[in-house]
């Protein structure tokens, strides 16, 4: 069958399962979006390229699926890159499709011309520049291919637009194949059995998931395998929901702001059993002394984060589900009546740890930013899905907002991308039109991207933004605090929108609280409406996230409320 490339980009499309396109069109993409207004695709318009890649990725982390978007060449292939960078370092999978400039004038500086593939090279699992209309099915093809498979990841497709308005023959490809990347599922079943005599010999063990459990839909797996062997789990800030956060065995969160209990249990532990991280420097702290007295085992998919941050014991390579699949089955084969007595004095420490609780703080006058996200998770028992901007906000959500399952937080996590917390808000409402989803934000991080305020009400998608307004860009602010003598140095933010009012403009409701005693009324009245809702929470501006664990210092050395 002979199609123009627009054509079969549809057709490739609809044979991948693609239902939703992010995307804003442009001159070199007229092609493509005629043929899309032809197709059943849902197209989201969102009002700033960076909105439909952060859009897509939440869409991605509350489907399970691949997430798509759509933009022209130049300046808006440019403003994808951000996005595009937080996806790369959160293994996200995505498919971004940007248009180009016609063949003939690549390297001509042309009107909107921008070497998008060499921009993003760093910040891609891999990218294409579409030569000819031959090559567009099979290229499309393989990029979401290498999207989804192995460690996950973005991947670009840039098609000049004599590409998508020339005419190819076109014949439906099937599986795709590639020579030289061919990721290791299957775990080497001899480390898996060295895996498990440590367990059966460790006396002080922890899990330390992340967010390759989540990837590989692995959570069920991994709570089967801490509740058999009776080993606390912690959590990266991506790993959060892989593990229930209303277990008995569970720790909270590792790191810079994790419990006191998760990062003493690392410090004290004999065995850390790691599967689907990669120690981001958030996470361990001075890695010399990480979990120092412990034998380190690692799985994960990707065999190069694999001792690239901290040295391991047994490394295993594979993916998290498969492998702790069969690490279970393993399990059931050994005699495990002996570990509870052997355990006893861990489990103890364990308690007692989690008796100091430093993540108490004490509600005054003012409406404490802490006591607003307990009062969301009370009237939402858990159940909303949770997007976060990035700074104090997304730390506070962490602490006190708990998980039960996965894929209900979504977050900027390796890049932290201030911004990115309502368009992937609006991206998980696409995937989970019956969902309550809730987007926790800072009063500097919600105007990053605010615009898309009009995505949310032109679609009726009823998110709702909670903003802990501190009038300050909170985390640097508490930085220049404790280390700085606090000079706030270009922090201050006196003069942020009235937020109701802008809420009203977009068409969207508005809502404030001042007082403690307003807080849960807001949060009812704003989470019973059927349409796009802000709720703004005057808190107490000086608030600070504690634990914090100083740059450099071992996570054992934190600093207290």
């Amino acid at each position: 069958m002979i199609r123009k490339g627009s054509q079969i980009l549809m057709e490739v499309l609809q044979e991948e399962g693609v239902e939703t396109i992010f995307g804003y069109p442009g001159g070199v993409v007229i092609d493509i979006y005629d043929q899309l207004a032809k197709t059943d695709i849902r197209h989201i318009l969102v009002r700033h390229e960076q909105g439909a890649v952060h859009a897509a990725d939440g869409y991605a982390r509350a489907s399970g699926k691949v997430g798509v978007c759509l933009v022209t060449s130049g300046p808006g292939a440019t403003n994808t890159v951000t996005g595009i960078a937080s996806a790369y370092m959160d293994s996200i999978p995505l498919v971004v499709i940007t248009g180009q400039v016609p063949t003939h004038l690549i390297g001509n500086d042309a009107f909107q011309e921008v070497d998008i593939v060499g921009i993003t090279r760093p910040c891609t699992k891999h990218n294409y520049l579409v030569s000819s209309t031959a090559e567009l099915a099979r290229t499309v093809k393989e990029a979401f291919y290498l999207a989804r498979s192995g460690r996950p990841g973005p991947v670009l497709v840039d098609i000049p637009k004599d590409v998508s308005n020339s005419e190819a023959e076109y014949r439906q490809l099937k599986d795709v194949k590639l020579k030289s990347y061919n990721p290791t599922y299957q775990p080497n079943i001899k480390q898996l059995r060295k895996v498990v005599e440590l367990i059966r010999s460790a006396e002080r063990p922890v899990v330390f998931a992340g967010g390759g459990v989540i990837l590989s839909q692995a959570s069920q797996e991994l709570t089967e395998f801490a509740r058999k062997t009776q080993i606390p789990v912690t959590t990266s800030l991506m790993g959060l929901g892989a593990f229930p956060g209303s277990d008995p065995l569970w720790l909270g969160m590792l790191g810079m702001h994790g419990t006191y209990r998760a990062n003493m249990s690392i410090g004290a532990c004999d065995l850390l059993v790691s599967i689907g991280v990669r120690f981001d420097d958030r996470v361990t702290g001075k890695t010399d002394v990480f979990a120092a007295q412990a034998k380190i085992v690692h799985i994960d998919i990707d065999p190069t984060s694999i001792r690239k941050n901290i040295p391991v014991a047994i490394p295993v390579v594979g993916d998290c589900k498969i492998s702790l699949s069969q690490l279970n089955r393993l399990i059931d084969e050994i005699d495990l009546t002996d570990v509870p007595r052997k355990r006893q004095d861990w489990l103890g420490q364990i308690e007692r740890w989690k008796g100091t609780n430093p993540l108490a703080y004490k509600q005054c006058d003012l409406i404490k930013p802490q006591f607003v996200v307990e009062k969301l998770y009370e009237l939402t028992r858990g159940e909303a899905i949770i997007t976060t901007e990035v700074g104090q906000n997304q730390m506070w959500a962490a602490q006190y907002y708990h998980f039960d399952r996965p894929g209900h937080f979504i977050t900027s996590g390796g890049l932290g991308c201030m911004g990115f917390g309502l368009p992937a808000a609006i991206g998980a409402q696409v995937a989970c039109p019956d969902k309550l989803v809730v987007d926790i934000a800072g009063d500097a991080s919600i105007q990053m991207n605010i615009q898309e305020m009009a995505t949310a009400v032109e679609n009726c998608l009823p998110v709702k933004i909670v903003i802990l307004n501190n009038n300050y860009l909170g985390m640097v602010r508490q930085w220049q605090e404790l280390f700085y003598d606090k000079r706030y140095a270009c922090t201050y933010m006196n003069h942020s929108p009235n937020f109701v009012k802008l809420a009203e403009a977009y068409g969207a409701v508005g809502l404030k609280a001042t007082k403690p005693q307003e807080v849960e009324s807001v949060l009812a009245e704003g989470l019973s409406l059927p349409q796009p809702v802000i709720m703004e929470f005057e808190v107490d501006k000086e608030e600070n996230v504690y634990p914090m664990v100083p740059a450099g210092a071992p996570i054992t050395e934190m600093l207290l409320a």
